[in-house]
């Protein structure tokens, strides 16, 4: 146990954005889970293995709302996920009510027809980029247009809107800018509201025109235009993030890149492992006991911060053999990309639909992809939730 003026700071520091914090592996090795610092100065729990994040992940004694709101331990200034969220008294039927009224918006059913659409938009931008003169920023060129691209029209969103939704997104992303970060949930809100408005006198075969629908109608406009608010932030950020990674993933392990181009069916292998291995954000999943949790030995308050570290644990060797080595054919594996139980993402059809419209595309269009500059030079999103990169410079 660390005294508590010498408690590891968050978030960890690590030499380049493929690599597990240093601290991540000298703390599995001590046991499950320790105290930490967090960015806003608190103290919380921080669980590193895959047996107990994927436990507690599973819990219902943990969930996102706190009795006390303003006094709960926080992780950082973020608006979304710093602190506590939800109504303490009815988070469990809050949340499922929601998720029975997204869910089937997001089935694998439903994105496998919008798989043809995904893969025309793949097309598309990479023959823009064939266009141009290398060095080019694949950030900008793929990245991130694509999953914009795909959750704007899922949505019934204007694409044409994107470089707002950009900065917006950006905003709400910010880990210490709380006033700046509301504004623009604000102002996506106020746009969604606009949006919903319209929807509901000329309705459309999208999302949003479905939530307008949605139980008879009933839902009210300011309710239906933060769901749509979140969804096109949640349906964006952590994709663009994953396709730089997975390039870069494949581009400085040329053994499996090698793979993959000579065996083109492993396409779906590679991106469940490009889900294990890419690194999102550093902060953990913030959860809060309702009662005392006994774990690794170790008695979790009720009301006490955890951090469920999803990085960290699929990258434990206790639940996955060389962990931190890339293996396009890694079979099983039963990663925690996407979480698990009650909360496991309902974008994920449509995540693994853009990661593998991209990555069987990618390779065989140019094949001889590299890095522009050394990973090493690679800058990294500091002070923001999803973390990523702020280009992937590459040539051909």
């Amino acid at each position: 146990m660390n005294a508590p003026d010498d408690l590891p700071a968050m978030p960890f520091q690590r030499p380049n954005p493929l690599v597990t914090p240093p601290l991540v592996r000298q703390i599995q090795a001590r046991g499950p889970l320790t105290k930490v610092r967090t960015l806003a100065g608190d103290e919380a729990w921080l669980v590193v293995r895959y047996a107990e994040v994927k436990r507690l992940l599973n819990d219902d004694r943990l969930g996102r709302s706190h009795p006390d709101p303003a006094h709960a331990p926080r992780i950082s200034d973020s608006i979304l996920f710093g602190g506590p969220a939800e109504n303490y008294a009815t988070e469990h039927a809050d949340h499922a009510r929601m998720r029975r009224l997204l869910t089937p918006f997001f089935s694998a059913r439903r994105m496998e027809a919008l798989r043809p659409r995904v893969e025309g938009l793949v097309d598309e931008l990479l023959t823009a980029l064939a266009r141009r003169s290398p060095p080019v920023d694949l950030h900008e060129a793929l990245s991130f247009p694509l999953p914009v691209l795909v959750i704007c029209e899922l949505l019934g969103v204007p694409s044409a809107d994107r470089e707002q939704f950009r900065s917006w997104s950006c905003d709400i992303a910010s880990l210490h800018d709380r006033r700046r970060a509301e504004a623009a949930l604000a102002e996506l809100v106020a746009y969604m509201r606009a949006l919903v408005a319209h929807k509901r006198a000329h309705p459309g075969d999208d999302v949003i025109s479905g939530l307008c629908m949605a139980e008879a109608g009933s839902l009210p406009d300011q309710h239906v235009a933060f769901l749509a608010a979140m969804l096109l932030f949640a349906g964006h950020e952590t994709t663009v993030v994953r396709i730089d990674l997975g390039t870069l993933l494949l581009l400085t392990n040329p053994d499996q890149r090698m793979a993959l181009q000579a065996d083109p069916s492993l396409v779906d292998t590679a991106v469940e492992e490009i889900l294990r291995a890419s690194l999102i954000g550093g902060h953990g999943l913030l959860r809060y006991p309702r009662e005392e949790v006994a774990i690794g030995g170790v008695t979790i308050g009720a009301g006490d911060a955890v951090l469920l570290d999803i990085g960290a644990g699929n990258r434990d060797p206790r639940a996955f053999a060389a962990p931190d080595r890339f293996d396009i054919t890694r079979q099983p594996n039963p990663h925690l990309a996407f979480g698990h139980g009650p909360h496991f993402c309902i974008g994920a059809p449509l995540a693994r639909v853009e990661l593998r419209a991209v990555f069987e595309r990618l390779l065989p269009r140019f094949p001889n992809l590299r890095l522009a500059v050394p990973v090493e030079r690679l800058r990294t999103r500091e002070g923001v939730l999803t973390g990523g990169l702020h280009e992937l410079p590459v040539t051909w």
